[in-house]
């Protein structure tokens, strides 16, 4: 018998302001709601819980190389208890380098990006960085930050 793997982090009915006021940090609540209008803002998505623990935006549709699809958000974060985790595009850290300058203290992972604070980092950088994750996950931006078209 085979069975298809459902995949875990899907859009949910939980509340998200629910589930950022039990947020227990308040400096990280606080951090959490600001990159929520943030978030919000920039991709002109309303922000909707994807599993138990990832506020997402939008949603987009990718294929896997064994060929499996799955949606996952547009953009999305987490506040955990180290850092908020920011989920842009897949090698945004070579994509995008030069933003990743300007942004202040940051570390990056595969397609994560992980915050202590949001008030060090440089919010126009960080907008930046979420409006070109949202550009090529909907497929109008294949841009480098070699000059090309963005």
């Amino acid at each position: 018998m085979v069975t298809s793997k459902q995949p875990a982090t899907v859009p949910t009915d939980v509340s998200v302001d629910d589930f950022l006021a039990g947020v227990s940090d308040e400096r990280r609540r606080g951090d959490a709601e600001r990159l929520r209008a943030i978030l919000s803002e920039v991709t002109g998505e309303p922000a909707v819980m994807w599993g138990p623990s990832i506020v997402g935006f939008g949603s987009y549709r990718y294929t896997y190389t064994s060929g499996r699809t799955n949606d996952w958000p547009l953009a999305g974060f987490s506040p955990r208890k180290q850092h908020l985790v920011v989920y842009l595009v897949g090698g945004f850290e070579e994509r995008h380098a030069s933003v990743l300058a300007r942004l202040g203290p940051h570390r990056t992972g595969k397609g994560c990006l992980y915050l202590k604070r949001l008030d060090n980092v440089d919010e126009s950088a960080l907008r930046e960085l979420i409006d070109r994750t949202v550009r090529v996950h909907k497929g109008v931006d294949r841009a480098t930050d070699r000059g090309q078209q963005r």
